[in-house]
Formats: C-alpha cells, structure tokens, sequence
C-alpha cells in the first residue's frame, strides 16, 4: 500500500467508526504504531483529522464543515459505487445539475460525454469534468468558496431563480427522516434549496455515513427526493421513515 493510499484508508477509518486508536489501526493495517502516528500527525496538520489520546478523531460537528480535500479522500470506493447507479437516472436530451461535491464529481467522472444531455453545475471543477469531449456545460456563476469549491451568492442564485431542469443528482452533509437534508452553511444551503426547487426529479447522492445526522441549515424535506443511492444498508427505521415519504432508495455496494 502507498504511503498516500494508507492515509486516505487511515481517514476513511477514523470517520467511519467516529474515532480509532494506533493500535487498531497498525493491527488493520499492518503497520507499525509509529508509522501510524507519524501519519496521524500528518493528517492533523492538514486538518483531515484531531488526534486525541492514543489515536484520533473526526474533525466534523454539526457547525464545523469539513473542507473539499477532507471529503475528497474519504470513502472513495463508496463514491465510485454510488456514482455507477446515479448515471442509470440520466436519459438522452435532458438537462441536467450537478451540484458540487466529492460524490457529485464522481457522478459526473462516469456521465455520458456524448453530447446527449445538457450539464449544468456549481462547481468549476465539475464543470471541467463534465465538458470533456463532446457536451456543452453551463455554469451558474457566482463566489467560489474555497472550503467547498462552490459557486453561491447572488449571481448563482439569479441564475438558479430563471432556469429549470430535468434532473438533479444532489449532495447532502447530513439526511435525516425528521429533520431533512441539512448543511453547514447557510449560503450553500439557498443554492441546494433552488436546485431541488427548479428540478423534475432529484437523486441524492450521499454515504450511509450522512444517514441519521443533521447539520446546521435544513434545505429541503425528505419528502423532496425522488431516488437516494448510498453505498451500503442503512438502519431499517431511517429506511422505511424515508420511503414513506415516497422516496425509492437505492443501496449499492462498493467493489
């Protein structure tokens, strides 16, 4: 295993499972206590986790947001494995948004490139992604904010506010069967809001790691997802609280 790669499986680790110890991890990973604190230490100065005694923790609370490189190494199988369903959603002529995210870029890494739909995003460097050969892209506009890589403000949301689409895929920080699809920040929050106002359809793309939480501004209601595809089983109750609300959940399974 690369030096990068075990990083990224240190991370993915110590959020999945709220906190590891050196220990667990040099066992699972079959490396010595002192190359996993020295790796520790690594990721903490560049903030993907704290160390607390004998090992470490996620960064992430209901008011702090995790920064693009953070969720970008996080669970990428799980993305991948997300992604290959979502594109199945995508039929020839549509307009489609992809909002901004590290589930969302893989979503558009495995989108057609043929020219059979119209992509629209937030995100310049989804924008990138999607405009390889042959599809035309549209972008909202707007301030980029550096922690997310997205576009918001008041020329996205101008944008937003004349403009409709066929289909949404939609990123989440956290989904809740009571308390809805919720993120961090508020700005964020206004275009997520406009997105799954203006589309036909919307899947959510979102790890069984968001189930069950909530962050600080609430976007939209449970009720307003058509498909949810996520990476595993989730917890019976959250299943059947959100097909209730009429919305068909789909889970995946990473290879």
């Amino acid at each position: 295993m690369l030096p990068a790669e075990r990083k990224r499986r240190i991370v993915e680790l110590v959020s999945a499972d709220d906190g590891r110890s050196v220990e667990g991890l040099a066992e699972e990973l079959g490396y010595s206590k002192a190359t996993i604190r020295r790796d520790l230490r690594e990721l903490e100065d560049r903030g993907l986790v704290e160390r607390s005694h004998g090992g470490a923790v996620p960064v992430t609370t209901v008011g702090k947001e995790q920064t693009y490189g953070q969720k970008e190494v996080q669970n990428l199988a799980g993305k991948r494995a997300i992604a290959a369903r979502a594109v199945e959603e995508i039929t020839e002529g549509q307009v489609v948004f992809f909002d901004a995210g590290t589930t969302t870029i893989e979503v558009a890494k495995q989108a057609p490139k043929d020219g059979s739909m119209l992509a629209v995003t937030n995100s310049p460097r989804l924008a990138v992604e999607l405009g390889r050969e042959e599809n035309d892209v549209k972008l909202t506009g707007g301030t980029l904010r550096s922690r997310t890589r997205a576009l918001v403000g008041p020329t996205a949301e101008s944008f937003m506010e004349r403009t409709n689409f066929d289909l949404l895929f939609l990123g989440t920080n956290a989904i809740d069967s009571e308390g809805g699809l919720t993120t961090p920040n508020e700005d964020e929050a206004r275009m997520k809001q406009l997105m799954v106002e203006k589309s036909a359809r919307v899947v959510l793309v979102a790890d069984t790691t968001k189930v069950g939480k909530r962050s600080f501004v609430k976007f939209a209601d449970v009720a307003d997802v058509d498909v949810f595809v996520t990476d595993g089983e989730l917890p019976p109750r959250e299943r059947r609280a959100l097909e209730n609300e009429g919305v068909t959940v789909v889970e995946v399974s990473p290879e």
